[in-house]
């Protein structure tokens, strides 16, 4: 049984976390940014870089005393190499070699958004796989089709915005605190869902995939009462807010809901998986679950503290990677695409 120490640092988290075996978690620290960057409206890249510099040492400490190991403790580092902001994954990854090398440890790069569909699979009962994977969050909103934790192929992925981006500029709107997701489903709890129809992205073709833009554009416009050259309303004067949160957010879950049970079906595949920041959404959940039941579907959800950016699912997915000895040479370079 492996012991490893997981490093995230590819946006606006700092996080550390020690993971056994790859599923039994012995610590998990968080340092999250969002005060730092909740006044510009979303991440700023500069800001972002000097929290990590700041706070990844005093959150790697943290995260081996809360397991009660040192380093002697450890068989491996495993760290975030892409995708991410480039500022913000050389912080992670130049702090993961040094402590790597002085200590004579592998190395292990792992890739972000493919850690996320580890995340899912940590808390599950059963083997999910082969699946279709959902990574939907503030930067990614993808189809995956995971054969195994190390087998993960794209199938189609968002044309412009991804999902939590939208979430962002509509709360923006509505004059809602960032970040979006959470402060629009909480006010869409007081709204009528069915009060404004807004568009489902279908494309042309008839192909599978996203787009976000054109909703968020129907949500101005729909505020501007049908006018594209008027004047946006301050928040205190629109009218009935909630059911416009309410009616977005029925938008955005029925879309993700829809595109992601249909790859299952056309794959044939019998279970999901959804995850990454919007995955902590509650009508997404519900959503989800509700339809791929007509269809005998099994859909994984993470824990809510595993949907957002953090460390356990890191050294998770870097269990796998070190058992298939897929580690790091001191060369390895941190990527942000």
């Amino acid at each position: 049984m492996a012991t490893i120490l997981g490093i995230e640092s590819s946006c606006d988290e700092t996080a550390a976390a020690v993971v056994r075996d790859g599923r039994e978690v012995l610590s998990s620290v968080v340092h999250s940014q969002i005060a730092e960057h909740a006044v510009y409206g979303g991440v700023v890249p500069e800001i972002a870089g000097r929290s990590h510099l700041e706070k990844i040492l005093p959150v790697i400490d943290g995260a081996l005393e809360q397991a009660g190991l040192d380093f002697d403790g450890l068989d491996a580092i495993a760290v975030t190499q892409r995708p991410g902001l480039i500022g913000s994954l050389l912080v992670g990854l130049s702090t993961a070699k040094a402590l790597a090398f002085t200590r004579g440890l592998p190395l292990v790069g792992v890739h972000h958004i493919e850690a996320h569909v580890y995340a899912a699979t940590m808390e599950a009962q059963e083997d999910p796989y082969p699946c279709i994977a959902l990574v939907v969050s503030g930067g990614h909103t993808t189809l995956y089709r995971a054969l195994s934790p190390l087998e993960i192929v794209p199938l189609a992925t968002t044309l412009d915005d991804a999902a939590g981006e939208a979430f962002d500029k509509v709360a923006w709107l509505l004059g809602l605190s960032y970040p979006g997701g959470p402060s629009v489903s909480a006010l869409a709890a007081k709204g009528n869902r069915e009060a404004v129809r807004f568009p489902r992205y279908r494309a042309k073709d008839g192909s599978i995939g996203f787009s976000f833009s054109g909703l968020k554009t129907a949500v101005l416009y729909h505020l501007r009462g049908g006018d594209a050259l008027a004047a946006t309303p301050a928040p205190e004067d629109i009218e009935a807010p909630a059911d416009v949160a309410a009616s977005f957010e029925e938008a955005v879950v029925d879309t993700l809901t829809d595109q992601t049970l249909r790859a299952a079906r056309e794959a044939g595949l019998s279970r999901v998986i959804v995850s990454g920041g919007v995955a902590c959404n509650r009508r997404l959940r519900d959503l989800m679950h509700e339809r791929a039941a007509h269809d005998d579907i099994r859909v994984h959800f993470p824990s809510p503290a595993y949907c957002t950016d953090n460390a356990v699912m890191i050294a998770g997915l870097g269990n796998e990677l070190l058992l298939a000895g897929r580690v790091l040479d001191w060369s390895a370079d941190a990527l942000a695409r």
